[in-house]
C-alpha cells in the first residue's frame, strides 16, 4: 500500500512565517524577503515528506494567511472594494485577511470563521454579483513547479468548488447555482493548465460533503463535477473528504469518474459500514484516513491494520491516509525537551505521524506483522499509562446530580436584582477580557519561566501593569472593567498550569487564524484543582477602582476543546471533571468579593458535530450542563457573564440561551451582525454584548462607526439587554490602536445614551 498525507503545518517549525510576515506588516522585511522565507519553509518541508518515504506529497498547501482564501484568490473572487485600493497582488490579500487603513483609506476584513470543527479560522470569500470567476492566479502551478524544481513530485491541493461555492458569502442576489457554471469552468482552466505539466493528481478538498446535504445541494454537486471530470484528460482527481462521512452522497461519490475518493475512518462514524454495505468501484483508488490528523496520540496499530486487512481482502486498493489535514497538530516532538520519555513516547506530532504511515505501510504488507518490532513497541503504549487515574475525582464526577446543573432564582429574578445591585447605566461599556500583551510583558513572563527574576519581581511587574490597565480604563470611562491578564500565556494553557492531569509542551505549536499559533495543552489524566488560580489578581485588580471588576475564567468546553483530549475516556467525562475544577475557583472568587465573572466559552460551536441529528445526543445534552455545572451554585447578585469567539451561533440560539448565564458577548462584527435576526426570532433572554468592531484587524473604528452598529442592533435587541464591547480580546494588538478604539467605543455609547433619555 502506498501513502499519503492530506496537508501539513505551514508555518514552520519555529513559526518563522508568523515571524516573517510580522516584519512586513511593520516594513522591516521586503516582500522578496518575505516570499524567500516561504520558499525556505516550503522546501524544508517538502525535503522532510520525501525522506520519510511519502507516496503523495501534497503541494499549494501552503498559505501567507488561508487556503480558502488562496482559492478565492486564484479564481478572481476579490470584492471590488479591495481591487479598488490598487496594491500589489500580495497587499490585496493581505488587505482581504487584515483590512486596510492607511492614506485615507478604510477597508474592513473580510469575515472570519471556524473552520468545520476545529479551531482553524478560514476567511470568509465574498462574491458579488458581477464578479467575473476565472483564472486569474497561479501559486497552485507556481509552487508544484518549485516542487519539480527540488526532484519532488507533488500532488496540488485545492479548495473543491462545492466547498467553496457552501462557505462563500453572497452579498447581491446571485446565490451558488448562479455562479456553478463559470466556477466549474474556472476549475477546468486549473485542470487544462496542469495538463502542460508534468502533474499527476489534483486534490480537491470536499470537507463540506460530511454535513448533513440536500437533494439541491446534491444536484449542485454534480453538476459541478460533471462538468470537471468530463475536462480532466491525463490527470488523475482525487476527491478528498475529512471530518466525517458521506453517506449522503456515497453513492453519486462512487459514480462519478474520479480516481481516488478520501474517506474519513476516524471521525467518519460510518465510513466502514458504508464500504462493507456498498460496493467500492474497482477502478478507483480509496485514501483510507486512518491515522487521526486532529490529536497527537500514537495512532493503534492493531485497531488500523484490521481496517486496512478488511479492505484488502475486500479487493479495495487502499492509499493509507491522514483524516485530514495535519494542520491541526504540531510540527515534531523533536523540539520538546523537557516533557519526559514516559510521556511523550505515547504522541505524534505531524512528523512522527509520517513514521506511523511508514509502520503501516510494512506492516500491512506482512503475511503476520504481531511479531514486527514496530507492532509490538505499539502495542505495549496501549497497555499502560502512568499517573492517569484520580479516583477523588472519579468519586466527584458520579456524585453529580440534576440540582447541580439548576441555578436559582430564574434569570428574570436574577436580571432585576443585578439592575438594582450594579447601578450600570444603559448600554454599559466593557471589554472582554485581555489588553495587549506587549513585548516587555511578554519578556517578563519569559525571564521569570528561565528563573531570571524572582516570584516577587515577576508578580511586582504584573502588578504594575494591572495598576496602569485599570487606570487606564477609568481614563477612557468604561463601566465594567478587567484586570487585562498580563499573567496569561493563553486562556487554555494558563490554567492547564494550574490543574493537575495536564501535560505542557514548549514548541508545539498550531496555527489559529493566518500566521497566530497557539499552543495546547495535552489532558493526560483526571482533572482537578488544588488551590485557586486567578483569585490573587483579581483581588488585588478590584482593591484599584471602585468600579465592577471581572474575575477571568475559561469555560470547561472551551479548556477541553483547546487541548489535545484524552481517548481512554469519553470527552463528556473529561468536561465534567474540568467543569467542577472551575466551579470551585468560580466559587472562590464569589467569595472574595468579585461581584462579575465571566466564564469564556469560546469553542462552544466548535465540537458542534456537523450532522443537525447529532447535535443534541452526541454533544449539546452535555456540553451545556458542564456550564450550568460550573455557575449554579453562584448568589443571585453575582453576575456571570460568557464570550464566544468566531462560529456560526444562529442555528443553536435556544442551546445558548439554555446556558442561563446573565449576560453573553460574542462576535458579531466581521458577520455584519448577521446573528441578531436569530437572537429576535428565538425571543432571546440573556444580555447581550455583540462586539461593535473587529480587533483581529489594526484598524480603528470610528465613533461614527460604532454608532451605527449600534443603532442597527437596537433594531433588534431591547435597549435594556445591550451592552457594548469589542468582538474579541485585546491580547494581539498595540497600546495606541487599542487606546484609541476604546475611547470612540464609549464615546459611541453616551452618545447614544442621549437619544434614550
Amino acid at each position: 500500500m502506498l501513502t499519503s498525507i492530506i496537508g501539513y503545518p505551514r508555518v514552520g517549525t519555529l513559526r518563522e512565517l508568523k515571524f516573517a510576515t510580522e516584519k512586513y506588516f511593520k516594513q522591516n522585511l521586503t516582500q522578496e524577503e518575505l516570499q524567500e522565507t516561504a520558499k525556505e519553509i516550503r522546501k524544508t518541508q517538502w525535503s522532510i515528506l520525501k525522506e520519510s518515504g511519502l507516496d503523495f506529497i501534497p503541494s499549494n498547501d501552503f498559505s501567507f494567511y488561508d487556503n480558502v482564501l488562496d482559492t478565492a484568490v486564484l479564481f478572481n473572487i476579490v470584492p471590488k472594494r479591495y481591487k479598488d485600493l490598487h496594491l500589489s497582488e500580495l497587499d490585496t490579500y493581505f488587505a482581504m485577511a487584515k483590512g486596510y487603513q492607511k492614506e485615507h483609506r478604510d477597508v474592513r476584513a473580510l469575515a472570519m470563521k471556524k473552520w468545520f470543527n476545529t479551531n482553524y479560522h478560514y476567511m470568509v470569500p465574498e462574491i458579488e454579483d458581477d464578479t467575473a470567476i476565472r483564472l486569474t492566479g497561479t501559486k497552485l502551478f507556481d509552487e508544484f513547479e518549485e516542487a519539480l524544481n527540488l526532484g519532488i513530485q507533488t500532488k496540488p491541493v485545492i479548495t473543491g468548488p462545492f466547498t467553496l461555492l457552501k462557505l462563500i458569502r453572497y452579498t447581491g442576489v446571485k446565490q451558488a447555482k448562479d455562479f456553478a457554471q463559470d466556477l466549474a469552468a474556472a476549475y477546468v482552466e486549473v485542470l487544462e493548465k496542469l495538463q502542460k505539466t508534468d502533474a499527476l493528481w489534483l486534490q480537491f478538498d470536499e470537507p463540506y460533503l460530511v454535513h448533513d446535504l440536500s437533494k439541491e445541494d446534491i444536484d449542485l454537486f454534480k453538476q459541478l463535477y460533471t462538468t470537471i471530470l468530463s475536462n480532466k484528460g491525463s490527470v488523475k482527481i482525487l476527491i478528498q473528504t475529512y471530518f466525517g462521512d458521506v453517506r449522503d452522497i456515497y453513492q453519486e461519490l462512487t459514480s462519478l469518474d474520479f480516481d481516488g475518493i478520501g474517506l474519513d475512518f476516524i471521525e467518519g462514524k460510518e465510513t466502514l459500514s458504508l464500504l462493507k454495505a456498498n460496493d467500492f468501484p474497482e477502478n478507483k483508488i480509496l485514501f483510507a484516513g486512518i491515522i487521526n490528523g486532529k490529536n497527537i496520540w500514537r495512532n493503534h496499530y492493531g485497531d488500523s491494520l484490521s481496517i486496512l486487512a478488511w479492505l484488502k481482502s475486500a479487493g479495495i486498493h487502499t492509499v493509507i491516509n491522514t483524516s485530514c489535514s495535519l494542520l491541526h497538530v504540531p510540527y515534531t516532538l523533536k523540539n520538546e525537551t523537557k516533557l519526559a520519555d514516559t510521556y511523550t513516547k505515547h504522541f505524534a506530532f505531524a512528523e512522527e505521524k509520517l513514521t506511523e504511515l511508514a509502520d503501516l505501510k510494512v506492516l500491512s504488507e506482512l503475511d503476520s506483522y504481531e511479531s514486527h518490532p514496530a507492532f509490538l513497541a505499539n502495542k505495549s503504549l496501549f497497555d499502560h499509562r502512568e499517573n492517569c487515574y484520580d479516583p477523588e475525582v472519579q468519586k466527584r464526577v458520579n456524585e453529580i446530580n440534576e440540582d447541580d446543573f439548576v441555578r436559582f432564582p430564574d434569570f428574570y429574578e436574577r436580571e432585576k436584582i443585578q439592575k438594582e445591585v450594579f447601578h450600570l447605566p444603559l448600554f454599559p461599556t466593557t471589554t472582554i477580557g485581555s489588553f495587549p500583551q506587549t513585548s516587555d510583558i511578554r519578556a517578563n513572563r519569559t525571564a521569570f519561566r528561565k528563573g531570571n527574576i524572582s516570584k516577587e519581581e515577576y508578580i511586582a511587574f504584573n502588578k504594575e501593569k494591572i495598576a496602569e490597565c485599570v487606570a487606564l480604563q477609568e481614563e477612557i470611562d468604561l463601566d465594567v472593567l478587567v484586570h487585562g491578564e498580563f499573567e496569561r500565556n493563553d486562556m487554555v494553557e494558563y490554567f492547564g498550569e494550574k490543574l493537575n492531569g495536564y501535560l505542557f509542551t514548549e514548541k508545539a505549536w498550531v496555527q489559529s487564524y493566518g500566521t497566530r499559533c497557539v499552543k495546547p495543552p495535552i489532558i493526560w489524566g483526571d482533572v482537578s484543582r488544588t488551590e485557586p488560580m486567578t483569585v490573587d489578581w483579581s483581588v488585588y485588580a478590584q482593591s484599584l477602582t471602585d468600579r465592577p471588576m471581572k474575575g477571568m475564567l475559561t469555560g470547561p468546553v472551551t479548556i477541553l476543546n483547546w487541548s489535545f483530549p484524552r481517548e481512554d475516556i469519553s470527552i463528556k467525562e473529561s468536561t465534567y471533571q474540568i467543569a467542577l475544577a472551575i466551579r470551585d475557583e468560580v466559587l472562590n472568587l464569589e467569595a472574595n468579593g468579585i461581584r462579575v465573572i465571566q466564564i469564556d466559552e469560546a469553542a462552544l460551536r466548535e465540537k458542534l458535530p456537523l450532522r443537525k441529528s447529532d447535535w443534541y445526543s452526541e454533544y449539546l445534552d452535555w456540553a451545556i450542563p458542564a456550564f450550568r455545572l460550573v455557575h449554579s451554585k453562584v448568589k443571585a447578585e453575582t453576575q456571570i457573564h460568557t464570550h464566544m469567539c468566531y462560529s456560526e451561533f444562529t442555528d443553536i440560539i435556544p442551546a445558548i440561551d439554555d446556558m442561563d448565564a446573565d449576560v453573553i458577548t460574542f462576535e458579531a462584527s466581521r458577520s455584519d451582525l448577521l446573528i441578531l435576526d436569530s437572537l429576535k426570532e428565538n425571543h432571546f433572554k440573556t444580555e447581550v454584548g455583540p462586539g461593535v468592531y473587529d480587533i483581529h484587524s489594526p484598524r480603528v473604528p470610528s465613533t461614527e462607526e460604532i454608532k451605527e452598529a449600534l443603532v442597527k442592533i437596537l433594531q433588534k435587541i431591547e435597549p435594556e439587554k445591550l451592552w457594548v464591547n469589542p468582538d474579541c480580546g485585546l491580547k494581539t494588538r498595540g497600546n495606541e490602536e487599542t487606546k484609541k478604539s476604546l475611547v470612540n467605543l464609549v464615546a459611541a455609547a453616551k452618545e447614544l445614551r442621549k437619544n434614550y433619555k
